[in-house]
């Protein structure tokens, strides 16, 4: 298992965490961005049409927001659950296609 947590992705994905009842955005850094202007990519409705809270409630449904990382696509409005480590994360964007085993290759 690999030690680094850093988690590359698509800027329509987030990854969120749920702990303690609550959820928690895993709020990343932009590297790279062709808008001319600039834009908080935080603001969900206005990136995707879809507000923070109707995320909540997409990710609940997946299977009772039980404790442990979340992925979502805001662009095509799907949701999974990547299990209690942030290396289900990196299993799941790779099984979606995206990132590879050693990004070096």
């Amino acid at each position: 298992m690999s030690t680094d947590t850093n988690v590359y992705h698509p800027d329509y994905y987030r990854v969120l965490e749920r702990r303690d009842g609550k959820w928690f955005l895993k709020l990343g850094e932009l590297f790279y961005s062709k808008l001319p202007f600039a834009v908080d990519m935080n603001d969900f409705k206005l990136l995707y049409g879809i507000s923070k809270q109707q995320v909540a409630i997409e990710l609940f449904r997946i299977n009772g927001g039980i404790s442990g990382y979340y992925l979502a696509d805001l662009r095509q409005k799907k949701y999974y659950y990547c299990g209690a480590e942030v290396e289900g994360v990196k299993t799941k964007l790779r099984s979606l296609g995206i990132g590879r085993e050693d990004p070096m290759e």
